[in-house]
């Protein structure tokens, strides 16, 4: 029996039930398995009174501080989340809220390695803690772990530092291993796992009918991210500007809906360019099925869920050429197209992919090998080997 404790601050609860919802699935696939356990700490940051009782982070606070989420044992400690320090304290904070946690699940579940599930905060908090624990660490890479925090000022180090005494790393997409090297993090012990699709949740349906259920006529785009800068949705806004007729709906939650709404409404567009908010994942499904493209503007990636959900649905997308975008697009414009990462490189894509539609079938095709299953047998062969080497020297 294989025995895993997962450290995450990427993690779903009750109040985000899509945060870090790849993490969630790793775990659950991997659990389908008989001879694998998993335990998971899922650290959540609060910042001092008075900030801790007001908005979002009152109702992290209220959480449970274990959990069964889905047949996942889940802890919840707090850690001390500084505003205005650039993140720089934060694995600290983590490794001391971990700990005592990850001492008394050892009673009962003497883990054979340690998983971080992004390079930072969790990455060398994780490093800390197996060797304390004299167990191996594995990190795995997602995209700003790497493209922000390993470059960002009193952290950059911590995250390499991290990286060099890990017992082994993984990088969600190979154009983020190379990234990972160019660091100066060991090649040697990086493997390059791509994420998994549910092939029975996301697949293709009756389009026209689907958007007629929703009340469109006519051409549908769809966007799936976090209302954040790095998620470039204003630029999908701008682009509609030159998409006649063309209908956008953008489904996630963040600090910039207003802005975003805003945009929305100074280009005249609130008929075709709607805010959907917070979609539950159960009804991403269908969503990304009835469109006609799904288009993500990132400014970074390492190989978005997103991308391969789209695809699974037969639908072609439209994304820059970042992390594991030309991985995903080998086969050309098949499943999609590269985009200049501007209004006008975006409408230009999209209208082309609009004029000359795919056959879903081909789309979907490309995302075939990306299947949980397949990620999950990867991910238990990789972490089979670490166990049996050698662990870290402990404290």
């Amino acid at each position: 029996m294989l025995r895993v404790l997962t450290l995450s601050t990427l993690f779903p609860d009750a109040s985000r039930p899509n945060f870090g919802i790849f993490v969630e699935r790793q775990i659950m696939s991997l659990t389908k398995r008989d001879d694998v356990e998993v335990r998971v700490i899922a650290p959540v940051g609060i910042p001092p009174w008075p900030l801790s009782r007001l908005g979002r982070y009152r109702v992290l606070g209220d959480l449970p501080a274990r959990e069964d989420w889905k047949g996942i044992e889940v802890h919840r400690p707090r850690f001390l989340n500084l505003p205005g320090t650039g993140g720089r304290f934060h694995a600290g904070a983590v490794l001391r809220a971990a700990l005592p946690v990850a001492k008394a699940i050892r009673r009962d579940f003497p883990f054979d390695l340690i998983t971080a599930e992004f390079f930072f905060p969790s990455g060398p908090a994780a490093v800390a803690l197996g060797r304390h624990f004299g167990v191996p660490v594995s990190i795995t890479a997602r995209g700003s772990d790497i493209h922000y925090w390993a470059k960002a000022p009193g952290v950059g180090g911590q995250v390499i530092a991290a990286g060099q005494a890990a017992s082994g790393m993984l990088a969600v997409s190979e154009a983020m291993r190379d990234d990972m090297i160019a660091l100066g993090l060991p090649p040697e012990r990086i493997v390059a796992n791509a994420t998994g699709v549910d092939l029975t949740r996301f697949a293709p349906c009756d389009r026209k009918a689907a958007k007629a259920a929703m009340g469109i006529d006519g051409p549908l785009v769809v966007s799936l991210g976090a209302l954040i800068p790095l998620k470039g949705h204003d630029i999908l806004i701008d682009a509609m500007t030159r998409l006649t007729g063309v209908q956008l709906r953008i489904a996630g939650q963040g600090p910039e809906h207003d802005r975003l709404a805003a945009r929305i409404a100074a280009h005249g567009l609130g008929d075709r360019v709607k805010l959907l908010g917070g979609v539950p994942h159960d009804e991403i499904a269908a969503l990304v099925a009835a469109a006609d493209v799904m288009a993500l503007a990132s400014e970074r990636e390492g190989l978005a869920n997103a991308w391969l959900e789209a695809m699974a649905s037969g639908t072609p997308v439209v994304i820059p050429d970042v992390g594991g975008a030309r991985q995903v697009l080998r086969g050309g414009a098949a499943a999609g197209r590269l985009a200049e990462r501007s209004a006008e490189g975006f409408a230009a894509a999209i209208g082309a992919t609009l004029a000359d539609p795919p056959d879903p079938a081909a789309v979907r095709a490309v995302a075939l090998p990306y299947t949980w299953e397949a990620n999950s047998e990867r991910l238990h062969a990789y972490y089979s080997g670490l166990a049996s080497g050698s662990a870290m020297e402990p404290d």
